[in-house]
């Protein structure tokens, strides 16, 4: 705990890299960096640092040891805790009660080093990165329910509750997920959590015509069979400079073609589920296609390989994820060609891509081509010689000029992540 004693210590004075383990050690922190106007970096277990532009700080806040459950109520459909427990934790403690996050996360650890890293809870808030289920179930901030934390001033601010309700006026937790730190030092977040899918099966469908797979997700979109994931993964491209490891990450019994497929997952109870795959086959007319059928055993760990990324396990090349509307996603599809290591998830609306070092001239034009199809697109992962002339995070003048506004409110000295989602705030 940092206590007053602590604070005017010698160790205090020395370090620059400051864990507070209470709500209070922070709010006192960042009153003394907010009269001292000395910009902070502000991480929780640093999962996600590469995401985004260096920030020049001249201390930083570990908010790591904010860690715990502070209250689960499984029959009310919620847990709260410190910012900086692990989703790992958060997920195993749900397993016992057989419930799951209502959002589904992403591991961004494989990308990194190939290992599992999923983060904190408020790592999850501030980056707002959700896996397959969201095109069906929402992302992450529309799960959660409530925070507390400190502005730029050292404030101590809160927000929301713990029950599902409308309300009127601003919903701060819009806000602060996907701010990657900017806005508020979360030190306590409140997420939903639902009841876990007992049972799985994955439809794999092997096609490479493009027109047929931009028509199947559009009705996959609108079927009402409760379909929670539905991916493309195309050939990979021939340059060497690429991993080919397509065969080596989906390497499954009845995964049973080298070719491009396209996965749909089905999840609920085991007779639903039979029930639905009879109704979804004719639904979207199967058999025209050659497909196979991913158990149980085979469609969940199936999943956790699209969610982990592991298509980019350990990747030295830039790694872009981009958001386009379905309707465009032919068109996109077409761009890319067989020239970039890619797949699709969200039913045909998020693109993750993969453009070799050295050729940051083709992240410009793929930024430019989903542009101007009413997509965006973020450099996740940079290579070691990114130059650094495309922008992290796609914005526009409107929607800059909020996010200073924003960021005014919150933090009007500009101390939380200076330049961490764009240079000019």
């Amino acid at each position: 705990m940092f206590t007053e004693e602590k604070k005017n210590s010698q160790i205090y004075q020395d370090s620059n890299h400051l864990k507070p383990d209470t709500e209070i050690g922070v709010s006192n922190l960042v009153k003394d960096f907010f009269k001292k106007k000395l910009p902070i970096n502000l991480h929780g277990t640093n999962s996600k640092k590469y995401i985004g532009y260096n920030v020049q700080a001249a201390k930083t806040l570990d908010l790591s040891n904010l860690n715990g459950v502070i209250e689960y109520l499984p029959e009310e459909l919620y847990i709260k805790v410190l910012a900086g427990t692990p989703i790992k934790t958060i997920e195993d403690l749900l397993e016992k009660h057989n419930q799951q996050l209502a959002f589904e996360p992403l591991d961004f650890g494989y990308i990194n080093d190939g290992k599992s890293n999923k983060g904190s809870a408020a790592g999850s808030v501030a980056t707002n990165f959700a896996g397959s289920r969201r095109f069906k179930v929402g992302s992450v901030r529309d799960f959660v329910l409530g925070f507390r934390g400190v502005n730029g001033k050292g404030d101590i601010i809160k927000s929301g509750g713990t029950v599902v309700k409308n309300v009127t006026g601003y919903d701060l937790s819009k806000v602060v997920s996907g701010s990657f730190g900017t806005l508020v030092a979360l030190t306590e977040v409140t997420l939903k959590v639902s009841p876990k899918k007992i049972f799985q099966n994955t439809i794999v469908i092997y096609l490479n015509d493009l027109k047929i797979i931009s028509s199947l997700f559009h009705k996959i979109l609108g079927s009402s069979n409760e379909i929670s994931g539905a991916t493309y993964i195309p050939d990979e491209p021939k340059s060497k400079k690429f991993d080919l490891n397509k065969s080596r990450v989906f390497k499954f019994n009845d995964l049973n073609n080298e070719g491009p497929f396209l996965a749909i997952r089905i999840e609920g109870d085991r007779v639903s589920v039979q029930e639905r795959l009879k109704d979804i086959s004719k639904e979207l007319e199967l058999k025209k296609y050659k497909t196979s059928i991913l158990d149980n055993h085979q469609s969940v760990p199936f999943w956790i390989k699209v969610n982990n990324l592991e298509l980019f396990t350990n990747t030295k090349n830039n790694l872009t994820r981009a958001v386009i509307p379905p309707s465009n996603s032919e068109k996109l599809m077409k761009f890319l060609g067989n020239k970039f290591k890619y797949f699709i998830d969200w039913s045909g609306s998020l693109f993750w891509i993969e453009v070799l070092d050295n050729e940051d001239d083709k992240i410009g034009q793929i930024r430019e081509f989903i542009s101007s199809n009413e997509g965006y697109m973020t450099i996740i992962k940079k290579s070691e010689n990114f130059d650094f002339k495309e922008k992290i995070f796609s914005t526009d003048k409107a929607k800059l000029m909020i996010s200073k506004k924003i960021k005014e409110s919150f933090d009007p000295k500009s101390l939380f992540n200076p330049g961490k989602m764009y240079r000019e705030i």
